[in-house]
């Protein structure tokens, strides 16, 4: 991925123009490569605000939570495994779209940090006139990775709560020999009673009855 052409196809909407006023909040991290004030002029020059621009790994964590940026931007001469790290980290917690702009060319470094969720990896690209490409593509990367995420966590749910669903029925089938349906009406007459979902209603089902098992 070393540049915004590079990256899969993305639809036309998630690459339009920011809207006027639409200022990003962006946090500076430089990683070695000291041109973190090249990077400041030109987004000042665009209309975004730099909220903070660090020089230590360490800082990333606080810095993100503390600040708020909208994007991260890193610059390396090779982004550091401290930097990739600390990304990581802030990616399980605090997610946002993060740029490094590197000058290794290796598949190594560049892998690494995809894997840390880094959305764009720019390879001897830094250049002003390309920020705000690089910007769009990696806030459009980011939204549609979250979103693949949200899905994929909604399924889970879903699958997890027809789990203790079908286990419920099951306890109503062998402890007071209801058929399938009537299991499954008898569940949702009480969760209509409680005024509880039907999931929470049947995972009380299921540990009521594990409850009155004798230990093994």
């Amino acid at each position: 991925m070393s540049s915004p052409d590079d990256l899969p196809p993305l639809p036309a909407s998630s690459l339009a123009p920011l809207p006027p006023g639409s200022a990003l909040r962006v946090l500076l991290v430089d990683d070695g490569a000291h041109r973190v004030s090249l990077i400041r002029d030109a987004l000042t020059r665009q209309g975004h605000v730099v909220v903070g621009v660090i020089d230590s790994a360490l800082a990333i964590h606080d810095c993100v939570v503390a600040l708020a940026p909208d994007v991260v931007i890193v610059d390396a001469e090779s982004p550091s495994r401290d930097t990739l790290e600390h990304l990581a980290t802030v990616g399980a917690t605090h997610p946002k779209p993060v740029v490094v702009f590197s000058e290794d060319a290796s598949a190594g470094p560049m892998q690494q940090a995809l894997r840390a969720g880094v959305s764009a990896y720019v390879i001897a690209g830094l250049q002003p006139a390309r920020l705000a490409p690089v910007l769009q593509v990696a806030i459009a990367r980011f939204e549609q990775d979250r979103a693949l995420r949200e899905q994929l966590d909604q399924a889970q749910t879903q699958l997890s709560e027809r789990k203790w669903i079908e286990r419920a029925k099951g306890v109503l089938m062998d402890e007071i020999g209801l058929s399938e349906e009537q299991a499954y009406r008898h569940l949702r007459k009480l969760a209509m009673d409680r005024g509880q979902r039907l999931v929470e209603v049947a995972e009380r089902v299921v540990r009521s009855r594990d409850l009155l098992r004798p230990p093994t």
